[in-house]
């Protein structure tokens, strides 16, 4: 939901450097960087306080009312980049930016597609493909929209739609590549089984028991001759 704003509180960093980083986050705090209004602020925040600010209607793209160690001055900033543990999947680290709201920013917000299952080229057996999932937009921080929609109901077999049939609200702006593909329906793929290596040995095979033995020459390893050889003189 665009406009809204989470309060944030933080605390300032006198230590940094990874062994500090670490006994943060064993202690319930992911260490972050607050940039903006002069030399960016080392910071450490509760994970729970972070999880719940980025959970809410706006998610990412949450207004963050940043408050340090307490003292009601507010800074208001965006996320601006967060790390991740490859293993466990926890944010480890978070780079906030503070922004003024009266100015345009550029964002990176996702594109839902809506009405796949009533389109007629998926209902006709077409697969339907989304090659962007993101596009670049640029708007006032509180008018950033948590995600753009996609109407997919009417597309048919080999119908395309690019970023130019994205309907951003107003206030946004799309500054990627009209031209760029977004969705497609593209016709099933025909899979043709082939012969398999086996069953070909086994029609060879199954050829050559149905063949008969020269006139004169024996007979297949094993057999009996058809008729007494002629006794020698």
């Amino acid at each position: 939901m665009a406009g809204e704003r989470t309060k944030l509180v933080v605390k300032q960093r006198e230590n940094v450097g990874s062994r500090e980083s670490r006994r943060l986050r064993r202690e319930g705090h992911i260490p972050g960087v607050l940039y903006g209004g002069g030399e960016p602020v080392a910071i450490s925040v509760a994970e729970r306080e972070l999880r719940r600010a980025l959970t809410g209607a706006a998610g990412l793209h949450s207004i963050l009312d940043v408050e340090i160690d307490g003292h009601g001055k507010t800074h208001a900033s965006i996320l601006k980049e967060y790390q991740v543990d490859k293993v466990r999947g926890h944010i480890t680290h978070v780079d906030l930016q503070e922004v003024p709201l009266d100015k345009p920013i550029h964002a990176s917000v996702s594109v839902h597609l809506h009405g796949g299952e009533d389109a007629p080229g998926v209902r006709e057996g077409g697969v339907l493909s989304q090659p962007l999932r993101e596009v670049n937009i640029e708007a006032l921080p509180l008018e950033v929209p948590e995600h753009l929609d996609l109407d997919v109901s009417h597309m048919e077999i080999g119908g395309t739609l690019r970023i130019a049939d994205v309907a951003a609200p107003a206030g946004v702006t799309l500054l990627d590549d009209p031209e760029t593909v977004v969705a497609t329906v593209t016709a099933p793929t025909r899979v043709v089984e082939e012969e398999s290596e086996e069953a070909a040995a086994e029609g060879e095979e199954a050829a050559a028991e149905g063949e008969e033995a020269p006139e004169g020459e024996a007979p297949a390893e094993g057999g009996e001759p058809s008729e007494e050889a002629p006794a020698e003189e």
